[in-house]
C-alpha cells in the first residue's frame, strides 16, 4: 500500500493563456481516449542521483509546469460534449513523497506510478502531470512521472525530457496548440485538411470492406495485450535497408503487410502508420500531442518482398503527407463512404514505429540471423474487459533487441493470429534480408475472395477514426 509521507505544495506560472477548440493532434487522442475508456497516461520512474533534494525535485516539477503550456491545459466541455482546450496562466500542483519503508524502492516507486495511472483523471480539473519521489532512510531514491497523452506525444516527451535536464531558457516555440487551433481554421489550414482528406476517401473507396477473417477464437476478457521481443529484426532490417535502398520505416511499414497480408488473407492490405508531423514548419520541437495516423493501401501479393518495401517506400510518402487532419471531419467522411458502400466497412489496423534501428547492413548472414529468431519470446501480458483498439501494433527498440507490443481486439483477431502476426513480421524481414528477390508467397487472387472477404466472412462492424 501507497502511503504519500509529505505533499510539497509548488506554484507556477507560464506564458500562452487562453482558450480554444483542440487542434487536431489533441482532438485525435481525445478521440481515442473516449474509444479506450482511459486518459492514456505515460508513466515512467527513474533513478535519482544521490543527495538529492526535494527542492531540487520542486523546481523540476515547477520548469515543466511554468514552461510548457500543454502541462498547464485542462478541458472545458460545451452541452453537446465538444471539448475544448483551456490553458491556465499560473496556479498549484502537490509534489508526494513517499517512504519505502522496508521495501524496495524500485518496487515502490513502479506501485505509485501504477497508482497515478490508474488513478482516475478529472479533464476540468486536475493538472496533467502527476508527479511523485520515494524516499528510503530519509534519501531520494527515485522520481515518478505520469503525464496524460495530451500533454505530448513521443517526440513532444523526448523534447520535454532533454530540456528539463539542460534547464533550457530558450523561448517555446511559437506554434504551441492554441496558435494551431487557429491555424487549422485558417484558410492554410482547411486547404490542408482538405486535401488530407481526399487523400483518405480515395483510400477508403478502394480499401477492401474486411480486415480480418472472423476471429476463430474470441474470449473474455476481451482484449489482449501481447510482446514479442525479437532479436532478428532490428538486423534483418539493416540489410534489407542495405540491400533495397529503402528508409526504415518504409521498409518495416512494408514487411508489416506481408506479415498481415498473410495471416488474414486480405489484399490490399490497408495499414495506418503513425506519423509524428515534425516535419512539418515551426512544429519539431512543440511539447504537444501533434502525431496523427496516416492511412496507405499496399498491394503486395505476387511480388517480391523487395517490391512490397519499395511500394511501402512510395506509399508512405503520400500517407505522411496526409496524416495532418481534422478527425471530427474524417469521422464524418467514414460515415458517409461506410453509408455509400453498403454500411459495412472495417477500418484499417494502426501501426506505430518508434524505433531508431541500426545502419544499413548487407553482411548479415544467414545463420545468426536463423539463431536469433530462435531467440526470440512472445508473452501476452495483459487482458482486460476495457476496450482496445481492434489492433494497432506499436515496434520499440529494447536493450540489444526489438519489442513488438500488440493491443488486440480477440473477437476481431484470433490470439494465435496476433502471435503469428508479430512473428510474421519478424519473418518476413528475415526472408527479405537473406533474398529480397523472394516472393511474398501473398497471392495475387485469394481462392474464393470476393473484395478482400473469403466466403463465411460476413461480419457487421462498427467504424471508429482516430488513433
Amino acid at each position: 500500500m501507497i502511503t504519500v509521507a509529505d505533499r510539497v505544495v509548488v506554484g507556477f506560472g507560464g506564458d500562452g493563456a487562453g482558450a480554444a477548440e483542440l487542434s487536431w493532434g489533441q482532438m485525435d487522442i481525445w478521440q481515442a481516449m473516449v474509444r479506450q475508456e482511459s486518459w492514456l497516461p505515460n508513466g515512467v520512474w527513474l533513478p535519482l542521483p544521490a543527495g538529492t533534494t526535494v527542492e531540487e525535485l520542486a523546481d523540476r516539477l515547477r520548469y515543466v509546469m511554468s514552461r510548457y503550456p500543454t502541462a498547464r491545459t485542462r478541458l472545458s466541455f460545451a452541452l453537446d460534449g465538444t471539448p475544448r482546450q483551456v490553458v491556465s496562466a499560473a496556479g498549484e500542483i502537490a509534489l508526494e513523497v513517499v517512504d519505502a519503508g522496508d521495501g524496495d524502492p524500485e518496487q515502490v516507486a513502479d506501485a505509485l506510478r501504477l497508482r497515478y495511472q490508474h488513478t482516475a483523471y478529472d479533464f476540468t480539473a486536475d493538472w496533467p502531470i502527476r508527479m511523485g519521489a520515494v524516499r528510503k532512510h530519509g534519501a531520494l531514491t527515485h522520481l515518478v512521472i505520469v503525464m496524460c497523452h495530451l500533454v505530448a506525444d513521443g517526440a513532444g516527451a523526448l523534447v520535454l525530457f532533454e530540456e528539463l535536464d539542460a534547464r533550457s531558457a530558450a523561448p517555446v516555440p511559437a506554434a504551441q496548440p492554441l496558435e494551431q487551433a487557429r491555424w487549422q481554421s485558417s484558410p492554410a489550414g482547411r486547404k490542408q485538411n482538405t486535401a488530407a482528406l481526399r487523400h483518405w476517401e480515395s483510400v477508403l473507396r478502394a480499401m477492401p470492406p474486411r480486415q480480418f477473417p472472423d476471429s476463430t477464437d474470441p474470449r473474455q476478457p476481451r482484449h489482449w495485450r501481447g510482446e514479442f521481443v525479437s532479436y532478428a529484426l532490428g538486423p534483418a532490417l539493416a540489410a534489407v535497408r542495405a540491400r533495397t535502398g529503402a528508409a526504415a520505416a518504409p521498409a518495416l511499414l512494408g514487411l508489416f503487410a506481408v506479415a498481415l497480408a498473410r495471416v488474414t488473407g486480405i489484399n490490399p492490405v490497408a495499414v495506418r502508420p503513425m506519423v509524428h508531423n515534425r516535419f512539418r514548419p515551426g512544429l519539431d520541437r512543440v511539447v504537444c500531442m501533434l502525431a496523427q495516423y496516416g492511412v496507405c493501401l499496399l498491394d503486395v501479393a505476387g511480388v517480391s518482398l523487395a517490391e512490397a518495401v519499395d511500394r511501402a517506400q512510395r506509399a508512405s510518402l503520400t500517407s505522411y503527407k496526409n496524416a495532418y487532419y481534422n478527425p471530427v471531419e474524417l469521422e464524418g467522411l467514414v460515415r458517409r463512404v461506410v453509408a455509400e458502400r453498403g454500411g459495412e466497412l472495417e477500418l484499417p489496423c494502426y501501426f506505430n514505429d518508434r524505433t531508431v534501428l541500426a545502419k544499413p547492413d548487407a553482411s548479415a548472414p544467414a545463420v545468426p540471423l536463423r539463431e536469433a529468431v530462435a531467440q526470440g519470446t512472445f508473452r501476452w501480458t495483459t487482458r482486460q474487459d476495457t476496450p482496445f483498439e481492434p489492433l494497432i501494433v506499436h515496434v520499440d527498440d529494447v536493450p540489444g533487441a526489438v519489442q513488438a507490443t500488440m493491443f488486440m481486439d480477440t473477437h476481431v483477431i484470433s490470439p494465435a493470429d496476433g502471435e503469428a502476426l508479430l512473428r510474421g513480421l519478424e519473418a518476413a524481414a528475415v526472408e527479405a534480408a537473406l533474398d529480397p528477390a523472394a516472393p511474398t508467397a501473398v497471392p495475387l487472387h485469394p481462392p474464393a475472395a470476393v473484395d478482400g472477404a473469403a466466403p463465411g466472412q460476413e461480419r457487421s462492424s462498427t467504424p471508429a477514426a482516430g488513433r
